[in-house]
Parts: C-alpha cells; structure tokens; sequence
C-alpha cells in the first residue's frame, strides 16, 4: 500500500483529505507542522507522494519542498494561495503539480494518480473481486480461471471503477478521466461501456447504478 504525506495544518481538511485516501486504498500520514515534519523526515523516507500546503505553523511549503525533493518524494502543492507568483514559484521549484483549495476530491486522486505513474512510483497489481482477476500489467481479465475478452475501454473503465471504488463517480468524470480532457460527446458512451462489463463479469451488483448521478463500485 502507497503512503502518501498529507501536510495541512487544518484539522478538518487533513482528516477529510486522509479519509478519501484510505477510501481509495492508500495509507495517509498526516502531520500538522513544517518543523515536526521536517525531524520525522531525516528519520524516514518511504513515501510515494507528499501532498503539500504552502502556509503552514514552522517550515513553509516552499522550504520544505527542497527537504522532500533531497528524498526524491514527488510533490502536490494544495493551497489557499492561488496568486500566480505562487503558482510560478511552486511549479519552477520542483513541484509536480499545484492545486488551489477549494478542490475536488476526484480530480485530486486522478491527478495523483497520474503523477505516480509518470514518477514510476505507480504498482502494477493483480486486482481480486470475487472470482475475478484483473491484471493491470497484461490488461486480462479472468473470471473463475477464464480469460474474458474485454475492449481497451472495457478495460480502462472497469479500472477507473476500481481506482475509485464505493465512491460514486459521474459518467462525465469518468469520460474525463479516461480522455484526459473535459469530454464533448455522448456521456451516454459510459453506460455501453459499463452494460458489456456487468454481462462479460456478472457485475449487475458490483458496479451499482445511481439514479441520475452515474456508478458506484461496491467491494468490501
């Protein structure tokens, strides 16, 4: 499990940011000042992705993102601090990425993700959900030892499910994801999609539909 730096002195967003973390399968470490932090540091290191505010009690963000890219921890600037100077000056020091608050939770994770596997921090794993395996490296599938023949968006979109499982997620976010970009066309195209991969893996009560909303993966 990836664990991820979540240094905000804010109590209620530092909790919420680590609940949604836990939620999507990571393992947050909270702390909530730049000096306590900058100790634990020198201590330990093995962490895939820190995620940083700029304003904080004791060292800064600025200052401690020199500390994190010494230990070559890829960084995510999340700040009350929107001016462009502070976005100029956190991007040219190294950050991977800068988010102004308020954000949402969604786009923070897919952003993390996508850092990740660029920092080739990002595991391939072998995905169990009932008498299915999904291998993120070969892109298979097999149910019950069979292999299901699933097309590339099958695929990608079965993931998308799994990376963002028991939260719902739109059919528009799940068209941006998969393109990259904010999605023009048809966002009916999801609900093909999820109607082949819910016959091909019996899924009809593991990919749940929300009225009106879009899907929710439900896996323990």
């Amino acid at each position: 499990m990836k664990k991820i730096l979540v240094i905000e002195d804010e109590l209620p967003i530092n909790d919420l940011i680590c609940m949604n973390l836990e939620i999507a399968g990571y393992k947050p470490v909270p702390f909530f000042d730049g000096n306590e932090f900058s100790r634990h540091l020198k201590e330990r290191d093995d962490y895939s992705l820190a995620l940083l505010d700029i304003m904080l009690p004791g060292k800064d963000g600025f200052e401690l993102l020199e500390e994190l890219k010494e230990h070559k921890i890829p960084v995510i600037y999340l700040t009350a601090k929107g001016d462009l100077p502070s976005k100029v000056k956190g991007l040219r020091s190294g950050a991977e990425d800068y988010i102004v608050k308020p954000f949402e939770m969604l786009e923070l994770l897919v952003r993390m993700d996508n850092i990740l596997k660029r920092c080739g921090k990002e595991e391939a794993e072998e995905i169990c959900i009932r008498d299915v395996v999904i291998n993120e490296k070969k892109r298979t599938v097999q149910k019950g030892g069979r292999e299901i023949s699933m097309q590339p968006m099958e695929f990608d979109c079965l993931l998308v499910f799994w990376k963002y499982r028991n939260r719902v997620i739109t059919r528009e976010q799940i068209l941006n994801i998969l393109w990259g970009v904010d999605f023009e066309g048809e966002s009916r195209t999801v609900d093909v999609h999820v109607g082949n991969i819910r016959k091909k893996l019996d899924f009809s009560d593991v990919i749940i539909t929300v009225p009106r909303v879009g899907y929710r993966m439900e896996v323990p």
